[in-house]
């Protein structure tokens, strides 16, 4: 026996059990950003891609009507950007959208949203940008008892109450199809 094998075995049985994963940098900032408004959501991240609210259903076990997509438009006079965050079951009417604006809305390229939310498309979510941004949310959205949102990557999100959603972004709940 080696003189360093006992030493080795003791270091073994004194280990803490292994720790979650760590979260990749975007994931993190979005697990910060919930503790930072007082939220014990937990961020998960999965080798599955969660890039579409198929996907991330399929992942999470749910609903797709469970998964709140955050989808940032931006205004056609002003140029504000503006999150939408609606059901995965849903398509967003940007005409009706428009209409509460009183301006009219279009898709954001994928450098304008970067600019605003911090995040790539696919991985956006409902909190914690780089830039304020007017919000509404789907009112399908508080017909679950949970639902899953984004959380900085294609293939990370967290699940919580539709109210925490409303609490969170401060957003107006709105018809949004």
């Amino acid at each position: 026996m080696n003189e360093n094998e006992p030493r080795a075995m003791e270091a073994a049985e004194t280990q803490p059990p292994s720790a979650p994963p760590a979260l990749s940098p975007s994931a993190q900032k979005v697990q910060d950003a919930l503790r930072a408004l007082g939220f014990t959501h937990e961020v998960r991240e999965s080798a599955q891609a969660t890039r579409t609210a198929a996907e991330a259903a399929r992942a999470v076990k749910c609903d797709v009507g469970q998964i709140a997509k955050s989808l940032v438009f931006k205004t056609g006079t002003t140029g504000r950007a503006v999150l939408v965050i609606t059901s995965g079951a849903n398509t967003v009417n940007e005409w009706r959208i428009g209409v509460l604006r009183r301006e009219t809305l279009e898709k954001a390229p994928p450098a304008f949203v970067r600019e605003h939310a911090g995040y790539a498309v696919g991985g956006i979510p409902p909190l914690g940008h780089a830039k304020p941004m007017e919000t509404f949310i789907d009112e399908d959205l508080l017909r679950h008892e949970t639902i899953w949102a984004a959380a900085g990557t294609p293939n990370a999100l967290f699940r919580m109450p539709p109210a925490d959603l409303v609490r969170m972004t401060g957003g107006r709940v709105i018809k949004v199809k």
